[in-house]
C-alpha cells in the first residue's frame, strides 16, 4: 500500500505539488493521470525518495521507501527506462542489479524471458530501440518480485503485442493482491486497465475514485438516433417526462436533443427504449438506434480544463 499524506514540493516560487493526500490500495490497478506538469513524476519520485517533500510524507508498505532494507523486492520501479549504462548488454545491467540484493542469476533470466528480451540480451542496451528499451526497464522493475509496482508510462513504445502483455500483466498481479501505481497518457489503454483513478492537475488532487464512478460523474450517456424524419422526432421526444423515462432506466434529468446532421439526432437524457417507444408509436422510422456511454477521455478532458498548463491551439 502507498500512503501519502499532505506531500509538497516546491522548487523555488514553484509548487509542483500542493498539499497531496491518497492511498494506493493492494488488489487493484490504481491509474496515476493528469496534464503535463500536473506533477505526476514529481509525487512518484517523492514515493521513492529520489525527491524530498518540503512537507508531508509517504509510505510504501507502511515505511519510507528510504527505510527499506531490500528495496527491490519491496518495490518495483520503472520511472526512466533510458536509466541504464548504455555499454551493458541487458542481461549484465540485470545481473549488476540482482547483485546488490543476492537475487540469483536465475531470476535474471526469468525476467529477460518474462519481458520479451531473450533475442538481445547480450546486445548493449544504448542500442535499443524505444520499445525494447522499455521492456528492459520493466525487467528491472519485476526482478525482486516485488509487492508493490510504479511504472510510469510502462507502454511507452511498445508494439500492440507488447501494450497488450502489459495490461494483462499490471492486472494479474493486482489480481495476486499486489499494489499497482501505473501512470499513463493513453486514455484508452488506461480504460482497459485501470480499476481507481487518481487525476492529479496543477500539482493538487483533482479525483480519487474507481474508474466507473469517475466516468459517470463527468460524462453523460447518449443515444445516437438516424431517422428520415429528425425534426418530428426531435418534437416529440420533447413532450416525454424525463423523470418517468429514467424509472425505464434514463437519466431522469434534463433532456436534450441535438441535430448532428445527415438526420442524426444526439439524444442526451432518454434511454433508447424509450426514444424507441416514442418512435413506433408516432410511426417514425429509425434507421439507427445507437446508446454510446461516456469515456475515460471525456471524463479526464472535462475534469482537467481548466488544470492543462501547456495547452495547444484548436485547429480550425
Amino acid at each position: 500500500m502507498i500512503v501519502a499524506e499532505n506531500l509538497t514540493k516546491r522548487y523555488g516560487s514553484t509548487t509542483a505539488v500542493d498539499g497531496v493526500s491518497f492511498t494506493v490500495r493492494p488488489g487493484l490497478v490504481t491509474g496515476f493521470l493528469g496534464p503535463n506538469g500536473a506533477g505526476k513524476s514529481t509525487t512518484m519520485r517523492m514515493i521513492v525518495g529520489l525527491d524530498a517533500p518540503n512537507d508531508g510524507s509517504v509510505t510504501v508498505g507502511g515505511q519510507r521507501y528510504a527505510q527499506s532494507r531490500t528495496p527491490l523486492t519491496e518495490v518495483g520501479v520503472l520511472l526512466d527506462a533510458k536509466a541504464v549504462h548504455t555499454g551493458r548488454s541487458a542481461r549484465a545491467h540485470l545481473r549488476a542489479m540482482a547483485a546488490t540484493h543476492g537475487i540469483p542469476n536465475s531470476r535474471v533470466d526469468e525476467v529477460i524471458a518474462l519481458t520479451g528480451l531473450e533475442a538481445v540480451a547480450r546486445k548493449r542496451a544504448g542500442k535499443f530501440s524505444l520499445g525494447m528499451g522499455q521492456r528492459l526497464g520493466i525487467a528491472a522493475a519485476l526482478l525482486g518480485d516485488p509487492s508493490t509496482l510504479i511504472l510510469d508510462e510502462p507502454v511507452n513504445g511498445l508494439d500492440p503485442e507488447g501494450v497488450r502483455w502489459v495490461r494483462e500483466f499490471v492486472r494479474h498481479l493486482a489480481r495476486e493482491g499486489r499494489t499497482v501505481l501505473l501512470s499513463s497518457h493513453l486514455m484508452s489503454e488506461m480504460a482497459q486497465t485501470a480499476d481507481h483513478v487518481i487525476v492529479l492537475g496543477c500539482g493538487r488532487v483533482l479525483a480519487d475514485a474507481p474508474l466507473g464512478d469517475l466516468v459517470a460523474a463527468w460524462t453523460a450517456n447518449e443515444v445516437l438516433v438516424r431517422t428520415p424524419r429528425p425534426a418530428d422526432l426531435a418534437a416529440a421526444l420533447a413532450t416525454i417526462d424525463p423523470a418517468r423515462a429514467g424509472d425505464a432506466g434514463g437519466a431522469g434529468g434534463d433532456v436534450a436533443v441535438e441535430d448532428a446532421g445527415d438526420g442524426t439526432l444526439r439524444v442526451v437524457g432518454l434511454p433508447a427504449a424509450a426514444i424507441g417507444d416514442v418512435a413506433a408509436a408516432r410511426g417514425i422510422p429509425l434507421h439507427e438506434l445507437t446508446p454510446r456511454t461516456g469515456s475515460l477521455e471525456e471524463a479526464y478532458l472535462a475534469l482537467t480544463e481548466g488544470s492543462v498548463q501547456y495547452k495547444t491551439k484548436e485547429i480550425a
